[in-house]
């Protein structure tokens, strides 16, 4: 073998790992094509009051429930369950804005999400007692959406998700 050969082959190499590093990094930035079988269920009509309670104390109008914020809180619930975190992004390249989006929700949209939350009481106290996620729900938001779903690998760890929207 000549050196001119041994270097086209390293090259040859680096190229074939950049196209590898490449499609994987793609693959990361669109949403999965599978339907997760983790156990989820819509909170959106038992969460409602109690944002709208929060909201009615500081002089803002009250949401509505949004079918599209609780399909992608529903979606985003069982991602993290899944993934069995609890983080807003989840993998290389993942953008709230474009998963929100893929569901119908109108932008723009906040998120708040929980994790180990027994019920809806306790989630929603959980967000109010959070700054930012107080601030989520005090804005000008119309719609909202909020899921459960259950990590079934750790004994049915509970992942809270709540999707807020505009008209």
């Amino acid at each position: 073998m000549t050196s001119q050969t041994l270097t086209l082959t390293r090259r040859d190499t680096l190229r074939l790992a950049a196209l590898a590093l490449t499609a994987s990094v793609a693959s990361c930035a669109t949403p999965p094509t599978h339907v997760s079988n983790t156990p989820a269920s819509d909170q959106t009509a038992s969460a409602l009051p109690l944002v709208n309670a929060l909201r009615a104390r500081n002089g803002l109008p009250p949401l509505k429930i949004d079918g599209a914020a609780s399909a992608a809180a529903i979606y985003q619930a069982r991602r993290m369950a899944d993934a069995r975190k609890m983080e807003h992004l989840i993998g290389i390249g993942d953008d709230f804005g474009k998963r929100v989006k893929a569901s119908g929700v109108k932008l723009p949209a906040a998120e708040n999400i929980a994790e180990g939350q027994s019920d809806v009481n306790a989630a929603v106290t959980a967000w109010i007692n959070s700054p930012k996620h107080l601030h989520n729900m005090l804005g000008k938001y119309d719609g909202l959406g909020v899921a459960l779903a259950y990590d079934p690998s750790s004994g049915g760890r509970p992942y809270w998700s709540m999707v807020l929207s505009s008209d």
